[in-house]
């Protein structure tokens, strides 16, 4: 695997894709859910951090949510089973389909 030379902050991701931030939060929070080293803790502080994607997090990240909203059913199923929040998942439903 080629070297890291740059990352993007969750927040810029959100943007760049059209993507609701919270959502992007909860599937990152379980950095299984990405491949190993796609998901990067950028310390800012004795106690702070912002979660940042390399390229690749980024693309798989896409990769995943393409992939679960080939049919409602398939998108609620992903939602039950990445986000934990149900008012975020009730927020999302609440969408317009993509």
């Amino acid at each position: 695997m080629a070297a890291i030379t740059h990352i993007c902050t969750l927040d810029y991701v959100a943007k760049m894709i059209g993507e609701d931030l919270e959502l992007l939060e909860a599937i990152v929070w379980n950095d299984d859910n990405l491949t190993y080293g796609s998901i990067i803790s950028v310390y800012t502080g004795p106690e702070e951090t912002i979660t940042a994607l390399s390229d690749y997090g980024v693309e798989e990240l896409t990769d995943m949510l393409r992939d679960a909203r080939r049919t409602t059913d398939s998108w609620h199923e992903f939602l039950d089973d990445f986000v934990h929040d149900k008012e975020l998942i009730a927020r999302i439903r609440a969408k317009p389909p993509r």
